[in-house]
């Protein structure tokens, strides 16, 4: 420690032997500085702020029912692109700064300025603070109070246009979507006309009607070969059965036919005859419908006993086998089954018919098949896209009534653009004492050069430090009382120096305008 501070004060004795060099550093630069700083135009600046609100009571009451955007996001995407070049532009045309602009690259410069001098800060709790700093007071109220105006128009006016613009959107590729739907139904319809015959039904697509007849056609068989069986079953009933005589009536072997189960209805129906002519004549009307029931029975029951006597083999006699009441019964349900065999029969055929026309058309109709279910699936998604588009088209349009009946934005103006009376820089106290301080340093340096460039030994240490020999004494300077009051003079002559160094320092700081004033006049002069 003790060599450190022997070294600080070497070097200290080194810079005072060239003190007056510090002087003549210090000064001009000093001076020189100060009235550059008091040639530095003044610099007004002029303030705004601005608090943005985003909540709306509208807003939780039309969720779901019209498009709602991001209004907070919507402000800070806003803030970021105030400063871009097409909003300069328009800043630099609401303040009437572009007058002056000539050409290409004074505007390029304008803009440049207004891009590195207007301050937009803040955010939090939505409270924004621009400001703006220039030469003219006047100039810099127009400037913040553009800023302002532009603020607030494009937040305000941003999401109209978005609201216009999806409109505009929604509105064209509503009419393509619904020139697509035209040309998909012509086309469907078209489609339809040409494969009619061929196209699925509601039994499902060709291979589930394809499995359908299948299935039916192996059930008609199965009840094909039911019947068939039972009609094999009747056959051999009928030829087992024995003849019963004495078991019929006389009167059905009077007339000499095959018994019937309509002739005790018409028995009954001639007993009721009498019975009614014993009252009435053959004109009443219940004795007419009775004598026609008659005959219409009759009539039937020849029919039937005719068809049976036909299916008889040839050469083969009513014999009294056939006047037995089961035999004839046999032989009617032989009769129904047998019919019912051929219809099943036709059936069977017609389904195999149908399977085989099916199984013919596997390569042509599941072709068609898959071309109608694209047909139909293009259909369904256009419709459905046309169906949405027309949703959100009437979403938008609600939207932009809420936008035209109220703002969702609330622009309040907490501080509004002034004109500053007083200048707000350059800090040329601070500037002042920058140059003071800087010129100091400056001599005192070019002190501490020249000590190194003419170095002395002041002290047996440093002696003895920088040759490595010994010392064995030193010897003293012994002044005079005259030296020593020239040395105080010396001494004081410096220190009042400095001293008016610093009084100049406050004087220029103090008296800024009359020393810019001056500075201005000068030049005016010089040139």
């Amino acid at each position: 420690m003790h060599e450190i501070l022997d070294q600080v004060m070497h070097y200290a004795r080194a810079v005072w032997r060239f003190r007056w060099y510090i002087h003549a550093i210090a000064w001009p630069i000093a001076i020189v500085g100060w009235l550059v700083v008091a040639s530095l135009p003044d610099k007004y600046e002029s303030t705004a702020r601005v608090f943005v609100d985003t909540k709306s009571m509208l807003r939780p009451l039309l969720k779901g029912l019209a498009v709602q955007s991001d209004v907070a996001d919507d402000v800070k995407m806003m803030t970021r692109t105030l400063l871009s070049t097409p909003n300069l532009e328009k800043i630099a045309r609401m303040a009437d700064l572009d007058l002056a602009v000539n050409n290409v690259s004074e505007k390029e410069g304008l803009l440049e300025k207004l891009r590195k001098t207007i301050k937009f800060k803040g955010g939090r709790d939505n409270i924004y603070k621009i400001e703006y700093i220039d030469d003219s007071p006047e100039k810099v109220k127009k400037v913040v109070q553009s800023i302002l105006t532009l603020f607030v128009e494009s937040s305000l006016g941003s999401s109209r246009e978005d609201s216009s613009s999806a409109q505009r959107f929604l509105d064209e590729q509503i009419a393509a979507y619904e020139q697509r739907l035209i040309d998909a139904e012509n086309e469907l319809k078209e489609f339809k006309r040409k494969n009619i015959a061929l196209l699925p039904g509601r039994g499902g697509d060709y291979f589930e009607k394809l499995q359908g007849k299948l299935a039916e056609l192996e059930k008609a068989e199965a009840q094909l070969s039911e019947v068939k069986g039972r009609r094999d079953e009747i056959s051999r009933q009928i030829v087992g059965e024995e003849p019963t005589f004495g078991m019929m009536p006389s009167a059905n072997l009077v007339r000499g036919g095959l018994s019937h189960p309509l002739d005790s209805r018409i028995n009954e129906l001639n007993n009721r005859a009498d019975e009614l002519l014993l009252k009435f004549t053959d004109r009443h009307p219940d004795v007419i419908a009775i004598k026609a029931t008659i005959v219409r029975l009759e009539k039937q029951r020849a029919e039937e006993l005719k068809e049976i006597e036909a299916r008889l083999p040839k050469g083969q006699t009513i014999t009294p086998l056939e006047k037995n009441p089961v035999y004839q019964q046999l032989k009617i349900s032989l009769a129904n089954t047998e019919t019912e065999a051929k219809t099943l029969s036709i059936r069977v055929s017609r389904l195999r018919s149908e399977v085989k026309e099916l199984e013919g058309a596997v390569d042509t109709i599941p072709a068609i098949e898959a071309e109608m279910k694209q047909l139909n699936r293009d259909y369904d998604i256009n419709r459905k896209n046309y169906e949405k588009l027309v949703s959100r088209r009437e979403s938008a349009k609600l939207a932009e009534q809420v936008d035209k009946s109220t703002d969702d934005v609330q622009f309040k103006v907490l501080d509004p653009p002034s004109t500053p009376l007083e200048p707000a820089g350059p800090k040329r106290s601070l500037f002042n004492l920058v140059v003071l301080l800087g010129g100091v340093v400056a001599g005192i340096a070019f002190a501490f050069l020249l000590s190194q460039i003419r170095p002395t030994f002041d002290s047996t240490r440093n002696l003895s430090s920088v040759t490595g020999l010994p010392v064995f004494g030193a010897v003293g300077i012994v002044r005079t009382e005259k030296e020593i009051r020239l040395r105080m003079i010396e001494v004081i002559s410096f220190l009042a120096m400095l001293g008016l160094l610093v009084v100049l320092f406050g004087i220029a700081s103090v008296f800024q305008s009359p020393l810019r004033d001056l500075v201005s006049l000068v030049i005016t002069v010089g040139g």
